[in-house]
């Protein structure tokens, strides 16, 4: 089995192989191979991986290219993860809305549509080689914002093996049964909604629904818990446990009060420590390896962005003891997105159990009022090379509410970006609930087809 990284030249990449040497027993993998445009971080990335894994032995060959058809020729597998401009491009995402008052964030909003219009055209060119090199691959899309690339990838481009993956949902199962401390094959999880944009429904453990015991857990104590940045209150009246995202949905005032307070968004926070880690390795590959001094620079760099994480949007500092738990979390070789996505792997490649995960996928009637064609990430069946949602029928009217207006949103974004239409992009941003107004989106759009030149499709 062959298994590609289009997008290698990344910062997870290093605890990815990790991940995957982790699994080696657990899949029949005989080939890894990590693929890059950017060939100088592919090398520094390299030279990080090398050291990290000098002592484990590889059971496959691990083969590191800049050459997409040699990647994606013959594989089984293949994972996209790819941001289209670099942190550059982020920094333009975020900046640009918050100059209007609205949120500057990744993936939700006017962030994600900015990151969508740049990247779904980038997308479509590996699907073209890939329906020639390797038609009958997986394709596995962690590249965001993840629900709109998985949807105009199955929908539009008509490529049925694609899984959208996002770590968010089974970070919050993690939690969950860290919390009861049992095993997460001891519980079963129901999830509903749309890319960071969904709520856990189920927590069943011997049959039972411990949902609303969580909330009146979260309740008696009166204080939101780490992972769930929302007064209990809120919780509460919602009968339902929120993904983190819903954050910049529930609270969206105080989000852009507190970026515009801090002066920058999370691109510009973390832009500095990118820049460092790399500027780091080249010197240090330019004067010799030193695998002290390698290792060093990356786990520097992991320790700041993990500290970080959320303080700007919420307004507050991690705590030590939380800043412990997310370095361990880095550390640990089958968490995150690379762990869901080598579960993935293990569930459709080995005849036995199956797993439940938590996916990005068609809707197919799993959610009664959303289309079949309809990218939802739900939880998920997966054994025996099938991927099916399991059955959620009708959701509350205040998730199925957000969720459709999102939903047509999303579908508007990937049809902008097909027939490169600045009505339809105007349009698609004009709707999404954090933005005001279509005056807004205009200034919006305006803006970021000036500050992302050549990176930002042509629109007519």
């Amino acid at each position: 089995m062959k298994l590609t990284f289009i997008g290698a030249g990344g910062v997870r990449t290093p605890l990815v192989i990790e991940s995957v040497l982790a699994f080696q027993s657990r899949i029949p993998l005989t080939e890894l191979c990590l693929m890059d445009i950017d060939s100088e971080r592919l090398d520094l990335i390299r030279m990080v991986s090398e050291i990290r894994l000098k002592n484990v032995q590889p059971e496959f060959e691990l083969v590191w290219t800049t050459n997409a058809e040699q990647a994606i020729k013959d594989s089984d597998f293949i994972v996209t993860t790819l941001r289209q401009g670099g942190i550059a491009s982020r920094v333009i995402d975020e900046q640009v809305p918050l100059k209007y008052g609205v949120l500057g964030q990744e993936t939700t909003g006017p962030g994600g549509f900015a990151m969508a219009m740049r990247t779904i055209p980038v997308v479509f060119d590996y699907l073209e080689l890939i329906r020639e090199l390797a038609p009958q691959a997986w394709l596995l899309n962690f590249t965001n914002p993840a629900g709109i690339i998985t949807e105009a990838i199955t929908r539009v481009a008509g490529y049925e093996r694609a899984i959208g993956i996002c770590d968010n949902p089974s970070a919050m199962e993690r939690d969950i049964a860290a919390h009861f401390g049992v095993p997460l094959s001891h519980i079963f999880f129901e999830y509903y909604g749309l890319n960071h944009l969904g709520w856990m429904s189920g927590v069943y453990m011997e049959g039972k629904n411990l949902v609303r015991e969580i909330i009146h857990e979260i309740k008696e104590e009166g204080v939101p818990w780490h992972w769930l940045p929302f007064h209990p209150d809120l919780i509460e009246a919602l009968g339902v446990l929120p993904n983190e995202y819903l954050l910049f949905y529930y609270y969206t005032q105080r989000a852009v009060e507190n970026l515009l307070k801090a002066g920058q968004s999370r691109a510009q926070q973390i832009q500095p420590f990118v820049d460092e880690l790399y500027d780091s390795l080249k010197q240090i590959h330019d004067e010799g390896s030193d695998p002290a001094r390698t290792l060093g620079a990356y786990e520097h760099y992991q320790d700041q962005r993990h500290s970080t994480y959320m303080t700007l949007e919420t307004g507050e500092g991690h705590q030590e003891e939380e800043i412990e738990e997310e370095k361990d979390f880095m550390e640990s070789a089958a968490e995150g997105y690379s762990g869901v996505m080598l579960r993935l792997i293990e569930a459709l490649t080995q005849k036995g159990e199956a797993a439940k995960i938590i996916l990005n996928v068609p809707n197919r009637g799993t959610l009664t009022d959303m289309a079949d064609d309809d990218v939802v990430e739900v939880t998920c069946y997966v054994g025996d090379g099938l991927v099916r949602p399991f059955a959620m029928g009708r959701i509350p009217d205040h998730a199925l509410g957000l969720m459709k207006r999102v939903k047509a949103y999303e579908r508007l974004t990937i049809q902008a970006v097909v027939e490169r239409s600045y009505s339809l992009a105007v349009k698609a941003l004009a709707l999404h609930p954090l933005i005001p107004s279509y005056e807004t989106a205009k200034l919006i759009l305006d803006d970021y087809i000036v500050q992302h030149g050549k990176h930002f499709p042509e629109l007519c």
